[in-house]
This record gives C-alpha cells, sequence and structure tokens, in this order.
C-alpha cells in the first residue's frame, strides 16, 4: 500500500495536501479496495485521486466535505477503470486467495461485508465503518435515500444468513 507521499512544494498548500494525504489515504485504499479486487489497482486508483486534489486545488467547506469529495472521486475512478475493455477481459473470480486480501479483511465481519453483492457493499461499508448517515451516503453514492435504506436493510438480511448458517 502507499505509505510514503512525495516531497511537494513548500507552503500551506502542500502542508494542507499531505495533511490529506495522511488523514484519508487508508480509508480511500480501503473503499478502491472494495470494488478493485487487488493492492495494485487500489493503489493506483488512490494516487489518481490525490492527484485529482492536488490538481483542482479545491477549497473545501469543511473536512467532511473534503472526506465526501476524495470518497466520491475514489467510487467514480474505480468504476471508471472497471468499465475499461481490459477489466472485462480478466478473471478475478480467485482473488481471496491473493495475501494483501487476507491482510485486509482479518475481521470476518468486514470479509463476509466485502462478499456482499456490488449495490450493497459501498452503503454498508460507508454506514458501519465510516460512520456516514443514510443521507450523506446517499449524496456521496448519488442515489435516493430509499434506496440506501434498502441496501441497508437487505444486506443485514443478508448478513444474518450468512451468520446464522456458520453457527
Amino acid at each position: 500500500m502507499i505509505k510514503s507521499l512525495p516531497a511537494c512544494g513548500v507552503g500551506t498548500a502542500s502542508q494542507s495536501f499531505e495533511e490529506a494525504y495522511k488523514r484519508y489515504v487508508d480509508m480511500l485504499y480501503r473503499v478502491c479496495f472494495s470494488y478493485m479486487k487487488n493492492a495494485a489497482d487500489s493503489e493506483d486508483v488512490v494516487a489518481d485521486v490525490f492527484v485529482k486534489l492536488l490538481k483542482c486545488g479545491k477549497g473545501f467547506e469543511s473536512a467532511e466535505h473534503e472526506k465526501a469529495w476524495l470518497l466520491r472521486t475514489a467510487v467514480n475512478q474505480c468504476k471508471d477503470r472497471l468499465k475499461h475493455w481490459w477489466n472485462r477481459h480478466e478473471n478475478i473470480d480467485d482473488y481471496e486467495h491473493l495475501e494483501c486480501v487476507n491482510r485486509i479483511y482479518e475481521d470476518e465481519t468486514l470479509k463476509s461485508v466485502m462478499e456482499l453483492p456490488e449495490r450493497y457493499k459501498a452503503a454498508v461499508y460507508l454506514y458501519y465503518y465510516e460512520g456516514y448517515s443514510s443521507a450523506e451516503i446517499s449524496r456521496i453514492l448519488k442515489k435516493p435515500r430509499s434506496t440506501i435504506l434498502n441496501h441497508l436493510h437487505e444486506a443485514r438480511k443478508t448478513l444474518k444468513g450468512v451468520f446464522e448458517n456458520e453457527e
């Protein structure tokens, strides 16, 4: 995973960029990994997101606004990469056997969440692991709040079935 940041210019803009990088890199990596299913592509997307942040020089209203922008940008970047013709030819069915997946999914609950269908995964992760409300998730994912609530309900029902079967 990306651990160091190349030296940027001197000044408050680069300091705030570095602070944002340190604050959000791990979260963005986890979100990207849930879409991309491999470390290399996840790192590439995270790097692209921070390049976009650096290039746009966008001022944010608050830390939450900045976090939401980074999450939305990361999700969009992942979706764009997955639409690319090359990804349609890759077989990622055996991603569970990769070492990097096992390190990220040491928590069995998180592993089960990441195995949910694509439409549930992002909503559940953002709600339970990042602490967003359903209204905030609906803005981030650009879906109606009722859809997010339905995805959370269906995901809980699915996870309950998974955990009952394990016992």
